[in-house]
């Protein structure tokens, strides 16, 4: 007796439109890929669906072993993103890339549960709801073996969460969904794609409340890999609910840039303090040095939070430190040029210094944009 699997299985029948695309952003997932499909291929039985990995140009060739699966299975396709990051805007473009109306989305890890992909399905072809959320705090689900701490940190995020949510969702930060395309399509306008927390920027963006259900399942152990959520990532969240909150106001990314320049002011005193005062040096060099260290702690700062999806590394690091003190130098002339021209014209020597300032970071931030973490292409 032969058993048939996915890469044996009648062309014909695997060239037949997609009813269901299953969205998989990776990032060095290639030991899981292949793993990932064939759970797939048996959780979905008499189901026309598709596998659509984005990948962020992982170092490991993520992107060759899906293309080489997608060469004996057409139901696998790859998008292969250059020059950026992000787990939510991989999403967002993996749902724009298929024609499926039904569209999941879900980690290559192998830590959501495949066999609820059914249930999920069968639930949202009925048409009485519009998003189907994978969650670990209903009946019978679970986190796994997630420690103490994380669950209380998951929880507390979840509360945070639900403030920003027109819909009641038991898990708001599950990363395991399958929903309507119309219903995307409806949240698309108002998405902000930061972070990694699609499912809360979807909710959150809908223009009427969606209609959710819920299905559980437990949280698995990782297999192969490396966990992607450092301890940046409360940081990406903060930034998602800061998005949703005034971003139709202030762009999030400015205000990260702002609240960045805020602790370079610190830097400076405390530098300058130390130089000038305890170690005794002129004023003039400990001027310089408590400027330079400041710009510099901007703009790896910068790196880190404001621009983390555009990371800068290896010598595109130095070449963005150089680009990014002159933009702050060319900030510095602006900022003097325009105090001085509103101090003379008016006296106010206090509201003349902060307009000065407020140039000079609005300069320093569009310029470092498009100068030091300009996107490629």
């Amino acid at each position: 007796m032969t058993i048939q699997t996915m890469t044996d299985a009648p062309v014909a029948a695997q060239m037949l439109p997609a009813e269901l695309a299953i969205v998989v952003p990776t990032f060095n997932e290639a030991q899981n890929v292949a793993l990932l499909a064939d759970l797939v291929d048996k959780a979905l039985p008499g189901v026309a669906w598709e596998l659509v990995f984005v990948d962020d140009n992982s170092p490991d060739d993520t992107s060759g072993k899906v293309r080489a699966l997608a060469q004996r299975d057409p139901r696998v396709r790859i998008l292969h993103r250059f020059g950026r990051r992000g787990l939510s805007s991989a999403c967002v473009e993996g749902i724009l890339a298929t024609s499926a109306p039904y569209v999941a989305i879900m980690d290559a890890d192998l830590q959501h549960d495949e066999s609820v992909l059914k249930i999920m399905f069968e639930r949202i072809r009925a048409d009485d709801v519009d998003l189907m959320v994978g969650s670990r705090y209903v009946e019978g689900g679970g986190m796994g073996d997630w420690s103490e701490s994380r669950q209380r940190m998951s929880q507390f995020a979840t509360k945070l969460a639900l403030k920003l949510t027109k819909t009641p969702i038991s898990d708001p930060m599950s990363g395991f969904m399958m929903m309507r395309r119309d219903a995307f399509m409806r949240s698309l306008p108002n998405l902000s794609t930061v972070g990694f927390k699609i499912l809360l920027d979807i909710a959150a963006s809908a223009p009427t409340p969606l209609r959710v259900a819920e299905v559980p399942y437990t949280f698995r152990t990782r297999q192969f890999g490396e966990s992607k959520l450092d301890s940046l990532v409360l940081w990406e969240y903060v930034q998602l609910l800061m998005d949703k909150a005034v971003g139709h106001i202030v762009p999030v990314r400015f205000l990260s840039f702002a609240m960045v320049g805020g602790t370079g002011v610190v830097v400076h005193f405390a530098v300058l303090t130390l130089l000038f005062v305890a170690l005794g040096m002129s004023f003039a060099v400990a001027q310089t040095a408590a400027t330079l260290v400041a710009i510099t702690s901007n703009f790896l700062l910068n790196n880190m939070f404001t621009y983390r999806d555009q990371r800068l590394q290896g010598w595109g690091l130095l070449r963005g430190w150089i680009t990014f003190n002159l933009v702050c130098a060319f900030g510095a002339a602006a900022n003097v040029g325009v105090a001085d021209w509103l101090f003379v014209n008016n006296g106010y020597w206090a509201l003349s210094a902060l307009a000065g300032i407020l140039v000079s970071v609005v300069w320093n931030y569009v310029m470092s944009a498009f100068f030091t973490w300009k996107k490629k292409g």
